[in-house]
């Protein structure tokens, strides 16, 4: 590919501010121009988005399968590790041929949520991660809707539609489990909590450091 592709590792390399609900006019500007198609800062946004939350809901679908105490809720956490697993083999195909720069850990808000629950146990355990994960993949939601309606690059459109069948099958078996509390879950979602933009960044990955794979 080498020369076919006008960009350079220091324009996708992810900037410093990448809050998860952040909306910048330059979101539409063109930063790359590939052979499949223009690359925004939205559609390089979204690809970071994606691996960072297979960085914290895979080890929590680990955490399912150990501590839920319903068969539900090691469903649900089967489906999160399968899931990422899978979503991120794609995410890192596909960044590779963009140059696009991954994460190897998620921003300081998503392990907060897993400290969280690595510090749960019990049904408080299943109540937490379901209103969390249903909350999280609630927000998200929307985001994937707008990339996969927007964007002109084929391999993000690619990523987008499996994002998709991902997300919806998340928070089908969140609500599965019984302990989604809808009225909490659905005010988190239309009003999340103005965060500084640091906290919902994820850290980028140090020079010479191997990128972290989520194995099936």
């Amino acid at each position: 590919m080498g020369g076919a592709l006008s960009l350079t590792l220091a324009a996708l390399a992810y900037p410093s501010v990448l809050g998860f609900s952040t909306v910048s006019s330059s979101q539409t500007r063109v930063i790359a121009r590939t052979p499949t198609g223009p690359l925004t800062e939205a559609d390089r946004d979204f690809v970071v988005k994606v691996r960072a939350a297979g960085l914290w809901e895979y080890p929590v679908g680990k955490m399912a399968l150990q501590k839920g105490t319903t068969g539900a809720v090691r469903t649900a956490g089967q489906h999160l590790v399968s899931g990422h697993a899978a979503l991120d083999a794609t995410c890192r195909r596909i960044a590779a041929r963009l140059h696009v720069t991954l994460p190897n850990r998620p921003s300081p808000q998503q392990q907060g949520f897993v400290a969280t629950l690595d510090a749960d146990s019990g049904k408080q355990f299943d109540s937490d991660m379901a209103n969390i994960l249903r909350t999280t993949h609630g927000q998200i939601f929307g985001t994937v809707a707008k990339i996969r309606a927007t964007t002109r690059n084929t391999l993000v459109r690619q990523l987008a539609d499996q994002a998709n069948d991902t997300v919806l099958d998340h928070i089908s078996v969140m609500e599965k489990t019984g302990l989604v509390d809808f009225d909490q879950v659905l005010f988190q979602e239309t009003t999340p909590p103005r965060l500084p933009a640091d906290q919902l960044t994820p850290p980028p990955p140090t020079a010479g450091e191997p990128q972290v794979t989520l194995t099936p």
